[in-house]
């Protein structure tokens, strides 16, 4: 038999009343769902109030939970964005001036600043605000998959359970994602400079 994750473990003592392991893994996720609603909304503000939202909501329907924590609360954060974008009916927008909060994920489109020189600090720091705004120009259902696999890092299976779509359709996604990204990345003559990046981080 399988030993229950950390997450589980949490998610029990929470169902029995120990409020302190709730939060336990509200400060474990709290910068993961802040991510995600400012990539998809643009809007740190309305990011900060759905992430809170969200968190309150995943407390209310905890004995709900089905599965493993971390999917569910991101499927209760993306449903929240999705239903702020429809019910204001506009597109999101970003500010170049703001940035995501700093997250411990090891994403293909969120580049590490690992070097000293001032030069290459502030290259980094406008392709980070160029990745937001790529992001947001691209259609809600495939924005939502890649940033759930290439900045989250999330598995197929989790993405399917985060959107309710199956595999072959995240992966459909996924991938158009992916090429309408380059599409926009090439055109502004960024995508040599992303690609050197991300290998950069990687090696």
């Amino acid at each position: 038999m399988t030993a229950p994750s950390e997450d589980q473990i949490l998610v029990s003592a929470a169902l029995a009343g120990d409020n302190d392991s709730f939060n336990q893994l509200v400060e474990r996720y709290q910068n993961r769902a802040y991510g995600l609603c400012f990539r998809m909304l643009g809007d740190a503000d309305a990011a900060a109030d759905v992430a809170q939202d969200a968190f309150i909501s995943a407390y209310r329907h905890l004995p709900s939970l089905r599965g493993e924590f971390r999917p569910w609360l991101m499927r209760i954060v993306a449903n929240a964005c999705r239903d702020v974008l429809r019910s204001n009916k506009r597109h999101p927008s970003v500010s170049l001036d703001t940035n995501p909060r700093d997250e411990d994920e090891s994403p293909a489109l969120q580049i590490a600043d690992t070097t000293p020189n001032p030069e290459e600090h502030l290259m980094r720091a406008e392709l980070h605000r160029t990745i937001s705004v790529a992001l947001l120009q691209i259609p809600l259902d495939q924005r939502t998959v890649v940033i759930l696999s290439d900045i989250e890092g999330m598995s197929y299976d989790e993405i399917a359970v985060v959107t309710g779509a199956n595999i072959g359709t995240v992966k459909s996604r996924l991938n158009r994602a992916r090429a309408r990204l380059r599409e926009i990345f090439v055109a502004a003559e960024l995508f040599p400079t992303v690609r050197r990046l991300i290998a950069d981080e990687e090696t």
